[in-house]
């Protein structure tokens, strides 16, 4: 008995154990009981299913730390990925709504400055009509009065004139009367006149069909850039309407998006906490469990071999005293 009680003595000591140091003091006392061995026996026994029944309880609850250990490191993978493509996605709509937003803040700008220009376009040919008004009609009364007294000396020299100095009336442009032939025979006071106011009636010819020309060219240019105003207008407002519907759209998905990160995100802080418990449970303690487990097998093993002794003990003092009883029993 004494080889076992050294021998849980040295496993003791060895690692550290209290309660195989409690065990070996209980054997060594067990010396002066009744039938020693089977007490110490037992004692052994229950010590080695109590120290299998912690190797299990610490196996299994090695198996349950890697697996949850591993299902939750992959749902922290899962989410983590999930998270960074959220944020990107929000990135890029964030970026591309940005962009319209300056496009259409441009584009407003360009119309703003369209329509002051189109402004100023009206008002300067509204004035250049109304210039063209006052001309017209004061150049038509010059040449009514121009001709209504041509007329009047036609009328008060007429055996002085040929019939040839007639007032010729063709066509010309814009409806203009061409200028009157000249009277080719008067009295020296009438030629001077009609020469003068045939000149005078010339001018005014003309200058009437440069005003008519000009104000027939500005209104075509104007016409035409008003025109190209309107397409450039109505392009320019367009896309304003479509980018901002883009710009709004992708507004309202940022909001979604940016939600559903928040939800993630709370999924993620919450798997963290649990692998941080996770960890504590698993992880954070003196002994790694490969070093736990050594330990327990090598306790158990010792603890086999001390009852292997004991067991070699028991069956050497039981065949002595069959001995010793054979040798009392009278032949």
């Amino acid at each position: 008995m004494e080889h076992a009680v050294q021998t849980i003595r040295s496993l003791a000591r060895a690692h550290h154990s209290g309660a195989l140091a409690q065990l070996a003091s209980k054997v060594a006392s067990a010396e002066g009981l009744r039938d020693p061995f089977k007490k110490v026996t037992d004692m052994v026994k229950a010590m080695i299913s109590k120290l299998e029944a912690q190797a299990q309880s610490e196996a299994t609850e090695k198996a349950y730390c890697d697996e949850e250990t591993k299902k939750t490191e992959a749902k922290l993978s899962e989410l983590d990925e999930e998270v960074g493509k959220m944020s990107s996605q929000l990135d890029g709509a964030a970026a591309k709504s940005s962009s319209l937003k300056e496009e259409v803040a441009a584009l407003e700008k360009e119309l703003a400055k369209l329509a002051s220009e189109q402004a100023s376009m009206d008002k300067i040919r509204q004035e250049q009509h109304s210039d063209y008004l006052v001309a017209k009609a004061d150049l038509e009364d010059g040449l009514k009065g121009v001709r209504g007294a041509l007329r009047k000396i036609r009328d008060y020299y007429p055996d002085k004139m040929e019939a040839s100095a007639s007032f010729a009336q063709t066509d010309s442009f814009m409806g203009q009367p061409a200028p009157p032939v000249k009277f080719e025979k008067a009295t020296d006071a009438s030629s001077g006149i009609i020469g003068l106011l045939t000149v005078c009636e010339g001018d005014f010819a003309k200058n009437l069909a440069k005003e008519e020309t000009q104000e027939a060219d500005s209104a075509a240019n104007y016409e035409k850039m008003t025109q190209e105003n309107k397409v450039t207008k109505v392009s320019k407002s367009q896309d304003v309407k479509f980018k901002t519907q883009e710009s709004k759209s992708l507004d309202a998905t940022i909001s979604e998006i940016s939600t559903d990160k928040d939800t993630v995100s709370s999924e993620l802080s919450a798997v963290n906490d649990y692998l941080a418990k996770l960890q504590e449970r698993c992880v954070a303690k003196p002994e790694t469990y490969e070093e736990r487990k050594a330990r327990r097998d090598a306790e158990i093993d010792g603890l086999k071999q001390a009852l292997s002794v004991l067991e070699d003990e028991t069956a050497f003092v039981q065949r002595k005293r069959r001995s010793f009883r054979g040798a009392l029993v009278p032949n």
